[in-house]
């Protein structure tokens, strides 16, 4: 291998990563034989597995060794030996964070669809499918496994929306489907271009991504490639202009389909642009570096600003997600260690944060059967425990120093302005923004007199709600407070995808990185 990371790990004596990736598959599949009538019994499995699986997520966090760059805990196997498909499942700094984040959020998930009776067999195996889909597509190490986990995910996400969702339900849910599909069509042709050029070029077709790491490609050809991928990234992020299916998906799923939507599944997308565009195609992400972060800063802004005029509340949190995650993007393509490890880090942090937004917004729309602001009002009267928690939250979303929001958006701004500083100073416009819109909502929801008298009579948080949020608000804090422990092993990793395209960045030690031809070669050492 040319690469440090392409340096092939041994196989662990224990597969980690295959046992927590089918573990919430293996606990559908049981589902799918109890009986569709005994619904405590379905809600409790469903609440078992993803525990067991969140245990799992915890034991690799333990199996993994901090400060190593390369991919560890290695599973590896021949798929079908004839056509060279294996499968490959390892985890880095990078994707780790991610697959604790969704073994994280899945109970929750549960417990907050605890009330669901109509089909609630099915809804549940959706979402216990769903749960290994995400966490094999941060784990996938063959292109030909990531692109079946990531395709895998949208058929339940498709039935979550559409089969309990609000009013415009089956629409959303075919836009949501109709644009990841049409995405992942380039991602298909340009990941089979690979394995042939690889064939060619390697004596053997394969879709390893390490392997692949190796070829040597002509300019153009690397940026059509490139294109073709962040296409299918950037609908799942997403990225101004595809950005226009999220908030319908976000308004009319339902509260559970919101919170792992905007947790986890457009972390997928920004995960596929630091796995694949900058590991496969280091020059082209180089040269479409302006553009992408441009795009970036106009979903920024345009999130924000659009939050702004927004009186149904699930959708004003619906755009600032589109906001928050262009500052994951902007961090990305400034390819320096802080702000890729800023926007990493930030991912983790939009999930929790926004994530207990949603779950928020359907604890009020339990109470008051509306999302409507200019319905809403005086609610902290009846319900100051959940006003509270609203807040902090809040607070939490648009970066109040002491909590996680604050140091993912410093570090992406502090790695944007040591390279470009009018692309920081434009996207500190936001964060000025979110705390507008966003105090400007909990004002309207919670302050003043009660616009509806009914609403005096309204319960505030129970044990079930609390059991969903107080781990969410203890994790937000600790963030916040003390984040080195992600930090400590996010950077290696950062480092390592950045050592072809930013080598004084990466300072690390290699042979040689992907090459195209009709430029230089990009050769490098750690300088002394």
């Amino acid at each position: 291998m040319m690469l440090a990371q392409a340096a092939p790990a041994p196989v662990h004596h224990f597969p980690w990563l295959t046992v927590v990736t089918f573990a919430p598959l293996a606990g559908a599949v049981v589902a799918a034989v109890l009986p569709s009538s005994a619904l405590n019994l379905h809600r409790l499995w469903a609440l078992l597995v993803t525990l067991i699986t969140l245990g799992l997520a915890l034991a690799t966090l333990s199996a993994y060794s901090s400060g190593a760059a390369g991919f560890q805990l290695v599973d590896r196997a021949v798929w079908v030996k004839s056509l060279n498909f294996n499968y490959i499942l390892g985890v880095d700094g990078i994707s780790l964070f991610m697959v604790l984040l969704t073994a994280f959020l899945m109970p929750a998930a549960i417990l907050v669809s605890w009330r669901i009776e109509r089909q609630a067999k099915y809804y549940l195996i959706a979402f216990l499918v769903l749960e290994s889909a995400m966490i094999g597509s941060f784990l996938a190490l063959d292109l030909l496994l990531f692109f079946l986990f990531f395709e895998a995910l949208l058929f339940p996400m498709y039935l979550i929306i559409g089969g309990w969702g609000s009013e415009r339900r089956v629409y959303a849910a075919v836009k949501f489907f109709l644009f990841t599909m049409a995405g992942s069509a380039f991602l298909l042709v340009a990941i089979l271009f690979l394995y042939f050029r690889a064939g060619s070029q390697l004596g053997h077709s394969t879709f390893d991504f390490t392997e692949l790491q190796r070829l040597s490609l002509p300019i153009a050809t690397a940026r059509w490639l490139f294109l073709a991928f962040f296409v299918a990234f950037a609908v799942k992020v997403p990225l101004f202009p595809l950005h226009t299916w999220l908030p319908d998906a976000h308004t009319e799923a339902p509260t559970a389909g919101s919170l792992i939507l905007a947790a986890v599944l457009l972390k997928i997308g920004a995960y596929g642009l630091i796995r694949f565009n900058l590991g496969l195609f280091p020059e082209a992400s180089l040269h479409f570096r302006s553009f992408v972060s441009i795009l970036a800063l106009i979903g920024i802004v345009y999130g924000a600003v659009v939050a702004l005029i927004q009186t149904d509340i699930k959708r004003l949190v619906a755009y600032s997600s589109v906001s928050h995650l262009g500052f994951v993007v902007l961090g990305t393509f400034a390819f320096t260690v802080q702000g890729l490890s800023g926007g990493v880090l930030q991912m983790v942090n939009h999930g929790l944060s926004t994530g207990a937004l949603f779950l928020l917004v359907g604890m009020l729309y339990e109470r008051t059967h509306t999302r409507d602001l200019g319905q809403m009002g005086g609610l902290a009267l009846t319900m100051p425990v959940l006003a509270g928690v609203f807040l902090f939250v809040a607070l939490s979303s648009i970066g109040l120093p002491g909590l996680n929001g604050f140091v993912g958006e410093f570090l992406v701004l502090l790695g944007t302005f040591v390279v470009t500083k009018v692309y920081a100073v434009i996207a500190v416009t936001a964060v000025v923004l979110a705390a507008v819109y966003m105090l400007w909502a909990y004002q309207r929801a919670m302050h003043g007199a009660l616009s509806v008298p009914d609403h005096g009579l309204l319960p505030d948080l129970n044990l079930r709600e609390y059991a969903i949020l107080v781990p969410i608000m203890a994790g937000i804090l600790f963030i916040g407070v003390f984040p080195k422990p992600l930090l400590s092993k996010i950077e290696p990793a950062v480092r390592q995808t950045l050592v072809c395209v930013s080598p004084a960045q990466s300072q690390m030690v290699v042979t040689s990185c992907p090459r195209v031809t009709g430029s230089p070669a990009f050769d490098i050492a750690r300088r002394p």
